[in-house]
């Protein structure tokens, strides 16, 4: 079934919403939908409803009538994706399966050994693409709460925040570095359900960065002997957090 994003839209039991813009264009003129026809819409909130198209105005709006709210999706571990912006197109495929993974949030960092180099507009532009691509993967894959999609920020402006969560780990190839495993082995036994996780470039961390990270609490965590691209590491972390931390 098709889902439309409908920001701010109330998805009460029996209430009729309109959908105009790009979301009414792709369901009418993409999807082919019809009058008659039922559609699945969520806020990004959380919430999401069926309804059945009770009308059209040409390809850019539609009307949706008698709403059944869905129940809602079982609750997943908050994680919080925190990496060093990969070069080429490596960033698009992360976003998109993270979202599709249950990542809550995506913080995108400009590390020492950071190739991408981002002025202000490009890093505004950069967000907002991104966040399309968020989007488009919860559309897809049915998560009907948005993530935030940061704009890119300094390494040293993210290692100062205290909006994260306790759990804080740094993937990372060092010789001190603890298993992946027994760190969320504990934080579940702790009932922990909320972590970090931060991944650097394909450069890794500069011991600089490294000694700064532990300073503000993140624990160095090793991934295994085998040395990953940014995107395999990031794939292997959150699905080991989700596995661990989920209720």
């Amino acid at each position: 079934m098709h889902r439309c994003y409908a920001p701010g839209a109330s998805l009460q039991a029996g209430t009729t919403l309109s959908i105009e813009g790009e979301e009414a264009k792709h369901a009418l003129k993409v999807m082919r939908l019809r009058v008659g026809d039922e559609c699945e819409v969520f806020d990004g909130c959380g919430n999401a409803a069926v309804g059945r198209i009770a009308a059209t105005a040409g390809s850019s709006a539609l009307t949706l009538a008698e709403l059944r709210p869905l129940p809602p999706m079982p609750p997943v571990a908050g994680i919080t994706l925190a990496l060093a912006i990969p070069k080429g197109s490596n960033m698009d495929l992360i976003v998109q399966k993270a979202v599709e993974m249950g990542v809550q949030r995506i913080i995108p960092l400009i590390t020492e050994r950071t190739i991408v180099r981002l002025d202000a507009r490009d890093a505004a532009a950069k967000a907002a693409k991104w966040s399309r691509t968020a989007l488009e993967a919860c559309k897809q894959c049915g998560v009907n709460t948005l993530p935030v999609v940061e704009t890119p920020q300094g390494y040293a402006q993210f290692l100062t925040r205290t909006d994260l969560p306790e759990l804080k780990l740094q993937c990372a190839i060092v010789p001190h570095a603890r298993p992946l495993r027994r760190l969320l082995e504990a934080a579940r036994t702790a009932g922990m359900q909320e972590c970090v996780l931060l991944i650097g470039p394909e450069g890794d961390f500069s011991p600089a960065e490294y000694a700064a990270a532990e300073s503000t609490g993140y624990a160095p965590t090793s991934l295994g002997p085998i040395i990953l691209r940014v995107e395999t590491a990031v794939f292997l972390a959150v699905a080991a957090a989700r596995y661990a931390l989920d209720a």
